[in-house]
């Protein structure tokens, strides 16, 4: 059986984490799985804290997690867009690609909050995402943000102009 390839993608809200996401599945003929979309389909209008959305995305994540292995053990390519925003998120996924028997390649979108918080508005006035994201949010969200660091198993693409 061939192994497949597990994409991550970190980078501040609306970085372009989703659109880059969308780019790499053209390039690679992957599967995209979308960690808001699955939100929003499982727990509508239920996610309107931090708390909320760490009590969903974690019930989502331990459901996902066998899928998501069993595929890149049968040799597909997943671009998993959910948040590797942290080093405890990137800790789970580096799990998938460790129990799969591969290695991950991380892609950070590296962005100033000021490019980020101007493509969150424009977001927010289409309404095209499936969660509109406050300045407040942001910054919430933007706190917890950590950077990926080399140390932690993947293999790093940096991407500063997306």
């Amino acid at each position: 059986m061939s192994v497949g390839a597990l994409h991550l993608i970190t980078g501040k809200i609306a970085a372009g984490k989703s659109t880059l996401s969308a780019k790499l599945a053209a390039e690679t003929g992957g599967l995209v799985l979308a960690e808001d979309q699955w939100l929003a389909t499982l727990y509508p209008a239920q996610i309107t804290s931090l708390d909320d959305y760490r009590r969903e995305s974690g019930r989502l994540r331990a459901a996902i997690a066998p899928l998501i292995v069993d595929l890149l053990r049968r040799g597909l390519t997943i671009i998993l867009d959910f948040p590797a925003n942290t080093v405890a998120s990137r800790t789970w996924m580096r799990g998938l690609a460790d129990t799969a028997g591969i290695t991950a390649t991380l892609h950070f979108l590296d962005l100033p909050d000021d490019v980020c918080r101007a493509r969150l508005h424009a977001r927010n006035a289409a309404g095209t995402h499936a969660y509109q994201a406050s300045d407040a949010e942001f910054d919430q969200f933007t706190a917890h943000f950590v950077p990926p660091r080399a140390d932690e198993g993947f293999m790093i693409v940096t991407h500063t102009g997306e």
